[in-house]
């Protein structure tokens, strides 16, 4: 599962070939959740203040997760995106 970013503890990934609808996985301490990229629905735990830099971070960023879902789905490579400042 290929890192996309990591900013303030929290570790984002995409698998490639994975199942709809376009997602994340984001790890931030002992907690796991996958992030639904067009609404931010949250499937999982994870705790307040982790949620809020991941929404954050997923707003400025979404067009990038989009083109990474669409070339992890033809297993082509996933680009780095810039952390949160």
């Amino acid at each position: 599962m290929p890192t996309l970013s990591s900013f303030y503890g929290i570790k984002i990934t995409m698998n490639y070939n994975d199942h709809n609808p376009p997602h994340i996985h984001a790890e931030y301490q002992d907690y796991e959740a996958v992030i639904m990229i067009h609404t931010g629905e949250v499937c999982g735990q994870m705790p307040k203040r982790g949620l809020n830099l991941i929404w954050e971070w997923l707003d400025l960023h979404q067009s990038e997760l989009l083109e990474n879902w669409e070339n992890a789905r033809q297993r082509k490579p996933l680009n780095r995106i810039d952390p949160l400042p």
